[in-house]
């Protein structure tokens, strides 16, 4: 069959076919689907219609929709459906007596009839503990920055790196320049980066008159950052371009894994956290940011989505009278869990290493330093989490075009 006289789709991407039709059955509200497999998929009719790539659905320049069903004359039903000699599903659409054509590897892509949970992650959500063995998901990227711009959908890195990303919240990339700059090239490569009123690009280091416990020397406890904002980053980068120092290490939770433990172990608490809306304030000289939040968010399935702990951000707790003693029980028993070892992974950084990780998952911490005993610094950027995912379907794309 040739794969070249199948009709477009109403997106760019690549649908390999893997499996034929088989057989059609129509309904003036259905369509049904055997395949070559034996499986049964079913389509409405005005499910068909909207979905449709000709050019009364939609502008093939953009594949963005045109069409606004409320104008058609009735609705959508289908007079006729066969399979036609490229493979493709053909119907003709009543009222209005047009013609379609639909891909079958696209249609067999989106088979809502039998897809359990169109929500369901990129990558299955993996949560871990640490100790003292544990160590990020590391890949050697020297020379990585020396590819062109087309190969971004390499499967040597960027994809690997995604997938732990994606998966487990964090990777560590080591190898890298250590010029100061060199953090932007390699954030563009997942997508643009967000700036905040620390910048574009942060530096990281011990300075005069901070206006973050980060350019300490201090200690800093697990924590995510602006949790102040109404979308806090969803994802930071953290790129080392000196590290001479005594101490400061690294410490990275898995604050799903908190959560859940905190759910196992006293599912009072977590409840409560997900329900208290806690005060986040970052009130500094020149800005001042304010948002409210459970410090555990979850989906309407019960789903973890995001935490908000950052306890140096915590501005006073308003909220109702009658909960404000549980909700302070139920800070404690998350904080006990945040200083179990058990879910820490510890490491220092070195000249080159790059770690990016889920802000709105991870929690991250340091040791305190001493700041005389060297240099550390660090570049950090903010990037969200609809750019992993973007280059991820971007990387599966390339992906399925390389199988026609």
């Amino acid at each position: 069959m040739s794969t070249a006289s199948l009709p477009i789709t109403p997106d760019y991407d690549a649908w390999p076919v893997t499996v034929d039709i088989a057989r059609v059955d129509v309904e003036p509200n259905l369509v049904t689907l055997t395949w070559d497999d034996g499986r049964i998929s079913r389509y409405h009719s005005i499910w068909l219609r909207e979905n449709a790539a000709d050019d009364s659905t939609i502008n093939p320049a953009t594949r963005e929709r045109i069409l606004d069903l409320s104008t058609l004359p009735a609705w959508p039903t289908v007079s006729e459906a066969r399979i036609d000699e490229a493979g493709a599903l053909a119907l003709v659409m009543a009222p209005e007596g047009r013609s379609l054509r639909f891909h079958p590897g696209w249609l067999r892509a989106h088979d809502y009839d039998n897809t359990a949970d169109p929500r369901a992650p990129l990558v299955p959500i993996e949560t871990w503990t640490g100790g003292a063995d544990a160590a990020p998901d590391t890949l050697n990227a020297s020379g990585w920055l020396d590819a062109e711009p087309a190969s971004l959908d390499d499967e040597t890195i960027l994809a690997p790196a995604l997938e732990s990303l994606l998966g487990k919240g964090l990777v560590r990339l080591r190898g890298l320049p250590t010029e100061p700059g060199t953090l932007a090239a390699i954030a563009e490569r997942i997508g643009p980066v967000r700036s905040t009123n620390f910048g574009t690009l942060f530096d990281v280091k011990a300075k005069h008159d901070p206006d973050s416990n980060a350019y300490t020397a201090i200690a800093l406890p697990p924590h995510v950052d602006l949790p102040t904002r109404e979308y806090h980053p969803g994802l930071q980068l953290l790129h080392c371009l000196e590290n001479t120092v005594e101490g400061g290490q690294a410490v990275m939770l898995d604050g799903f894994a908190v959560a859940e433990a905190l759910r196992e172990q006293d599912p009072e608490a977590f409840a409560t956290l997900t329900r208290v809306h806690w005060r986040y304030a970052n009130t500094a000289k020149t800005s001042d940011y304010v948002w409210h939040s459970p410090m555990i968010v979850v989906d309407d399935q019960g789903n973890l989505d995001e935490v908000r702990i950052a306890d140096f951000l915590r501005g006073p707790l308003i909220t109702d009278f009658d909960l404000v003693e549980p909700a302070y029980r139920a800070l404690m028993a998350l904080q006990t869990l945040l200083r179990d070892p058990t879910f820490a992974i510890r490491f220092t950084y070195r000249p080159g290493d790059l770690v990016i990780f889920d802000n709105r998952r991870l929690l991250h911490a340091r040791d305190a330093f001493e700041g005389d005993s060297g240099h550390r610094w660090l570049q950090g950027c903010y990037l969200e989490r609809d750019e992993v995912r973007s280059r991820h379907r971007m990387v599966e794309r390339r992906r399925r075009e390389r199988q026609l």
